[in-house]
């Protein structure tokens, strides 16, 4: 590690609110990475009869545990759970429901209020909200993940094949961007997924069309700053090829820059995401998802523990992003890490 690489992660540990809100932030994360361990309604092992079985893996019919349908087996079943504990036992998760699982016979109501059984209470098709919660926010931070690395790939490309040919490359770019960046993306976005199947991979291309114009500005500036610098004209005075000398030499200090951006996009794709289920055009019905959450809270004022769950959790992820992104900006600043 060189010594300008340990002043600024001595500089980004030096800011408490920032190391703080990336151990919460992974914490939770890497939380919802196992969230089939945390919240499902089939258990870890079964113990039946002398032998181990493990749901999670594989299904079993119901005639494995001296049922009389050869379906799959339904573990919540009462005369299913009969039969296993008749020669065995289950270890069941935390949180013994999906975020599909519809609970039945609790109730002519299908909102259940919080309680030991149910910590955040039930949604409106009396689904645990703990668990719908824990898979939605997996799905969210992935989803801005991946969108984040895909976007900056390509707007970084994008901003060094501007800022380092110029001319006629540079111009005809930057007028296709100022044209594309006019459009109105939400409606579109609204648009495109009202008349093609919503899903992740679908939702993440179409909005990978407009995301990735992020980047590209800054990019540019550092290329078209570093073109003129005499390592790169002797660079190209012995023939070495613009490609390695773009990603090589030039594109190292345009990413210093770029770097302190990632949280913030990774914030504005999660709310993009969160924004586009609210509206009813995000993921597919029934998935997990946080702008689901928040249009539940909307549509049912008589359970306020829908809307509060909703905004506190995604307030809650928006902060930490953040403040993360505060943190290594000022980790990269030339002038506190010179300090």
């Amino acid at each position: 590690m060189t010594p300008l690489s340990r002043r600024r992660l001595a500089a980004f540990r030096s800011s408490k609110r920032g190391v703080c809100s990336l151990v919460i932030f992974g914490l939770l994360f890497f939380l919802s990475l196992f969230a089939e361990l945390l919240a499902n309604d089939q258990p870890f092992l079964i113990y039946y009869d002398g032998a181990f079985y493990s749901p999670l893996v594989r299904d079993y019919p119901e005639t494995t545990f001296g049922g009389e349908f050869p379906t799959n087996t339904d573990y919540t079943d009462p005369e299913v759970k009969k039969l296993i504990d008749a020669k065995g036992w289950m270890l069941w998760p935390p949180i013994p429901y999906s975020y599909d699982t519809v609970i039945k016979g609790e109730g002519r109501s299908a909102l259940q209020p919080p309680s030991w059984r149910h910590l955040l209470g039930t949604d409106d098709q009396a689904r645990d909200v703990m668990a719908r919660l824990i898979y939605g926010f997996r799905i969210s931070v992935l989803f801005g993940l991946v969108l984040t690395i895909l976007s900056s790939i390509i707007g970084v490309v994008a901003g060094a094949v501007q800022g380092y040919f110029g001319g006629v490359v540079d111009l005809s770019i930057q007028r296709f961007m100022e044209v594309w960046s006019s459009m109105p993306t939400l409606y579109l976005l609204i648009i495109l997924a009202s008349f093609i199947q919503p899903g992740f991979w679908v939702l993440l291309g179409i909005m990978l069309l407009f995301s990735w114009m992020a980047l590209v500005g800054l990019v540019r500036a550092e290329f078209l700053r570093g073109r003129n610098f005499d390592y790169v004209r002797a660079a190209r005075a012995l023939g070495m090829l613009d490609v390695r000398i773009m990603f090589r030499h030039i594109l190292p200090n345009a990413m210093t820059a770029s770097l302190t951006f990632l949280p913030f996009i990774l914030a504005g794709s999660v709310t993009t995401l969160t924004s586009l289920d609210f509206l009813g055009f995000g993921m597919p019905v029934g998935s997990p998802s946080l702008g689901e959450l928040l249009l539940q809270g909307k549509n049912n004022l008589n359970a306020p523990w829908l809307a509060i769950t909703g905004f506190v959790i995604i307030a809650l992820m928006l902060s930490l992003l953040v403040f993360i992104g505060e943190a290594v900006r000022d980790a990269f600043n030339p002038r506190k890490v010179m300090a």
